[in-house]
């Protein structure tokens, strides 16, 4: 079990199997966090409920040792079955009320936001952090509304105390504006899953984070 740390948010690998340019995604998950990965969030919307298991507690069994937390998304009942450490929601999935009442006190939720409607919203519900999705637009993130930019981010900042994970067509060449503008941590899908190199990759994240809240 991991108690969520705002610094677990930090460098944010959300998973997207079809991206990994054909490597076993445990390969991938390994050395990203290699590279510095903080969490993982296991997100693969096309697998059965039986290979989503599957690869929830091979998951879990990877990250335990490191430390680091392995989030699950939508899927309450997946996290219940691998003792996952997070569950995060999107805008269409249970309710997080709802969830807060499934899940044991000591798993943390996050949830999307997409609208400043939103981030009201949040304010009176029970997460622990807010996923800004998405900031930039990104083929991975297709079924959300208008990107936020900079300044939507900037403008969630001032609204709420809750750590912030910006995700959306994030690369090495605007994760310091993410970071500048409010972000606690950046969450990263093809950056990760299609390097070459994911430790690598990883490295140059968590090298610019760290210039930007040491």
């Amino acid at each position: 079990m991991v108690r969520l740390n705002p610094q677990h948010l930090r460098l944010y690998l959300v998973t997207d199997q079809s991206l990994t340019l054909g490597r076993p995604l445990a390969d991938v998950v390994a050395q990203a966090v290699q590279g510095g990965v903080t969490c993982v969030q296991l997100r693969e919307k096309h697998l059965s409920t039986r290979d989503f298991l599957a690869q929830a507690r091979m998951l879990k069994e990877l990250l335990a040792p490191h430390g680091v937390p392995l989030v699950i998304n939508d899927r309450i009942d997946i996290a219940l079955a691998c003792d996952a450490d997070g569950v995060h929601l999107g805008q269409s999935d249970m309710p997080a009320q709802v969830a807060r009442r499934l899940l044991p006190s000591h798993v943390f939720i996050g949830w999307s936001v997409e609208s400043a409607d939103d981030v009201v919203q949040s304010l009176g519900m029970p997460v622990d952090y807010l996923g800004v999705s998405p900031v930039f637009a990104t083929p991975t993130k297709t079924d959300t509304k208008n990107p936020w930019g900079l300044n939507g981010l900037r403008q969630v900042r001032a609204s709420t105390s809750l750590p912030l994970v910006a995700i959306g067509g994030i690369h090495h060449s605007n994760a310091r504006d993410m970071l500048r503008a409010g972000a606690d941590g950046l969450a990263v899908v093809s950056a990760l899953c299609s390097a070459q190199d994911p430790a690598q990759s990883a490295q140059e994240f968590m090298r610019l984070i760290l210039e930007e809240h040491p």
